[in-house]
């Protein structure tokens, strides 16, 4: 991303000092979500679907556009593993403890301490900014404000407003105009729309995800759309995937796109999440986290696919 960025299961005894700090190798594994990948890549496509039209628009050889893509890759592993897993861990261990599906996590479980957690944090954090230093400067500060402010004040958020899916959307589609400006040194206007489009995308699969914990949340007093919206949930999903959807068929229009992008993109995508915006059962963890995770690993690629064969073609 930068050269251009759930529960716990608990498994003690095995596999200590594999990453260093301290502290059991398979417990940072799980504070880290190494295992847990849809929300890696739900970071990713994003910035994979941003960087492809860019390369698409500014006619950049294939060469320079894999190595942009493999580093928004890795940009997003270890932002998911230092902001949306250690640091959230760190912050919401309390919390966290509360919550039938999180309380085995490490920091609460007690695997891990935080001056070890924080130990594997700043490792990522550094490797974030070393990849950072190789930006343009308008991409740079785009970079910074994803890691450090937006990132860091996440965890506190479900503490003071029931909308913490908005800062957490900002958070995550930053990364759109980080890669619409590796390329150029201003960020087109088409940029912003579709990373208002990411924000909508994120705002319907982690009110989804959410949904899996409101009952414990009620108990642990943890703030959340998902409460705030109650009864009228799904109308909400409903208005989320109709703007990404237009946010996906805008940023084409304002691209030049081909046919591709918008049957399979635009098409293909939109299909996908009124599939699910159906099909989810809110009130079945089981079901919600089935839906969140098609975000990964279905919807998410199909746009891309749509994105990069128009760059192709």
């Amino acid at each position: 991303m930068f050269l251009n960025s759930p529960g716990g299961m608990s498994r003690r005894g095995y596999g200590a000092g594999i990453l260093g700090g301290g502290g059991s190798g398979v417990a940072k594994i799980e504070l880290s979500r190494v295992d847990r990948f849809a929300g890696t890549m739900i970071l990713f496509w994003p910035f994979a679907w941003a960087v492809t039209l860019s390369a698409n628009r500014h006619d950049i050889p294939m060469e320079e556009y894999i190595l942009a893509l493999i580093s928004g890759f890795l940009g997003a592993c270890l932002l998911h593993r230092c902001g949306g897993c250690i640091w959230n861990d760190i912050i919401d261990m309390d919390l966290d403890a509360q919550v039938e599906r999180t309380k085995h996590r490490p920091l609460p479980d007690g695997r891990i301490t935080v001056p070890q957690a924080l130990v594997f944090l700043s490792i990522h954090v550094a490797l974030l900014f070393a990849m950072a230093r190789y930006l343009n400067p308008t991409a740079w500060v785009y970079a910074f404000l994803t890691i450090v402010p937006l990132t860091g004040m996440y965890p506190f958020m479900k503490r003071i407003t029931y909308l913490p899916q908005v800062w957490l959307g900002i958070t995550l589609n930053t990364p759109v105009l980080i890669a619409s400006t590796i390329f150029a040194k201003q960020t087109p206007q088409a940029a912003f729309l579709l990373a208002f489009g990411g924000w909508c995308w994120t705002m319907w699969y982690d009110t989804i995800y959410g949904s899996q914990d409101k009952i414990d949340d009620i108990k642990a007093g943890v703030k959340s759309i998902v409460l705030l919206l109650a009864s009228h949930a799904r109308l909400a999903l409903f208005f989320f995937s109709s703007a990404m959807t237009l946010c996906l068929l805008a940023t084409g229009i304002l691209n030049g796109a081909g046919l591709a992008y918008f049957l399979v993109a635009v098409g293909g995508g939109g299909s996908l999440l009124a599939r699910d915006l159906v099909g989810v059962d809110l009130d079945d963890p089981k079901s919600c986290l089935t839906a969140f995770q098609r975000n990964g690993f279905t919807i998410g690629p199909v746009i891309f696919v749509g994105c990069l064969l128009d760059y192709l073609l």
